[in-house]
């Protein structure tokens, strides 16, 4: 405890730790205060009515990473994941077209051009995506007919383009937390809005078994859930060693290399990015029931909105486990690793240098990142099973699944960049022995 304090105070004796630190709570307050401001012309009292039976699926988790703006019909109700989306789109067409890998080869200019496009179709999927929110989420009366909204262009106009622009000053705000912050900001976003909720979710979990006379059942399920973090940490932190011998090497009267060293190759080189890349896409459904009155969209909708159902979460975790080896091939390049190893004089014992240590390392990738993304499509997909054996639907959303793994992500970046911090200036880290290892859990561009 002791040795805690002195750390909390190591770090407020940093200056620019300090100040990083107090801007970041300080944009993120920003956040949370503007995820309570209600859409213009919308009766906040008669939406919750409305809405009172249609709290869980699908949108009860775009709600949970929205920290609730989302069932609140709030300015920010779109939060982050349009910009998300928008940013994948763009690292796919840097794979498939020539002139966005040019872009990506150009440093700095390249990545302001890649920005600014990126903004440019948050803007256009925003304009998409707000008219279904509204007309799925924002109704116009109540069941017992009264108004929750009014029902003219101008309203919806006006309305569309307010939500355009909280997306954009949210990502203004990600943006700037990134630049005078602590962490990725867009990261923090999405977690403080799926803090805010958990609180409530362990309130709701334990009067729902306080009521049943289940709390030997809630202890059983929190010792789970520890069980559940602490394998999630070790997903994230977990490498593979692969040996590399250096060279002797003699310059002038001195003699260098010689040495065995240990290349770490990461289990889950993509950290939680799968996991959000894939969640993004399976909010389309909702959007599209918002547009469509048709038997067949309302259908394909419903088995894609229902998150314990089994087609959401079978095409949910084929999709995670397809992205994490897109997400690792665009992070980890073999090639530049063997070059890299062959120009400072290494080698991998029993493997020629150059191309066949590139292919070994791409195989060792490949093998290691299957078992990687397998645990972490089955981590994903808990709460449905959390769901089927009676856990309460808020607290499930956090018995593993998409919430937990940024949390996690998340919390083991941001304390990795404090930590670097503190030992920059020569202080002790956070931790006795070792450094926490971590990843930048959203790596956007930009």
């Amino acid at each position: 405890m002791k040795r805690f304090l002195e750390t909390i105070q190591n770090i407020f004796k940093i200056e620019d730790l300090r100040v990083r630190i107090l801007n970041t709570l300080g944009f993120l307050l920003i956040y949370r205060l503007g995820s309570y401001v209600v859409l213009p012309g919308v009766d906040s009292e008669a939406l919750q009515i409305a809405n009172s039976g249609s709290g869980g699926g699908i949108a009860g988790l775009l709600d949970l990473f929205a920290g609730g703006a989302f069932s609140r019909a709030s300015i920010f109700a779109l939060g982050i994941m349009p910009y998300i989306s928008a940013s994948i789109v763009v690292q796919l067409l840097g794979i498939a077209i020539p002139y966005f890998q040019k872009l990506q080869k150009e440093g700095e200019s390249g990545r302001r051009t890649i920005n600014q496009i990126t903004r440019f179709l948050t803007i256009a999927i925003v304009g998409f995506q707000a008219p279904g929110y509204i007309a799925s989420q924002v109704p116009e009366f109540t069941g017992g007919g009264a108004m929750v909204r009014p029902d003219t262009f101008f309203w919806w106009f006006t309305t569309v383009i307010i939500l355009i622009t909280g997306t954009m000053f949210v990502m203004w705000l990600g943006e700037r937390i990134t630049e005078k912050g602590i962490g990725n900001g867009i990261s923090l976003i999405i977690m403080i809005g799926i803090i805010a909720n958990l609180p409530f979710a362990f309130v709701a979990e334990f009067a729902s078994r306080l009521k049943d006379g289940g709390l030997v059942i809630l202890l059983v399920e929190l010792v789970l859930l520890l069980v559940i973090i602490v394998g999630t940490i070790l997903l994230v932190q977990g490498t593979r060693r692969v040996p590399v011998q250096y060279a002797k090497r003699i310059v002038g009267n001195k003699q260098y290399g010689g040495v065995r060293q240990y290349l770490p190759l990461k289990v889950n080189a993509a950290g939680v990015m799968p996991i959000i890349f894939a969640q993004a896409i399976m909010f389309i459904p909702i959007t599209l029931a918002g547009f469509g009155d048709s038997e067949t969209l309302g259908s394909f909708a419903a088995a894609l909105s229902d998150y314990t159902g089994f087609w959401y979460n079978f095409i949910f975790a084929l999709m995670i486990i397809a992205f994490t080896y897109f997400y690792t091939a665009v992070t980890v390049n073999p090639n530049q690793m063997a070059d890299e190893m062959k120009k400072n004089g290494g080698f991998i014992p029993g493997v020629k240098p150059g191309k066949r240590t590139a292919e070994f390392l791409d195989n060792v990738l490949s093998r290691i990142t299957l078992p990687g993304s397998i645990f972490l499509a089955l981590v994903a997909i808990l709460p449905a099973f959390a769901g089927i054996f009676g856990v309460n639907a808020q607290f499930a959303q956090f018995f593993g699944g998409t919430s937990l793994l940024i949390m996690v992500g998340v919390i083991l970046d941001t304390l990795q960049q404090i930590e670097s911090h503190l030992l920059m200036r020569h202080y002790d880290g956070l931790m006795k022995s070792g450094r926490i290892k971590g990843r930048s859990s959203i790596n956007m561009a930009g």
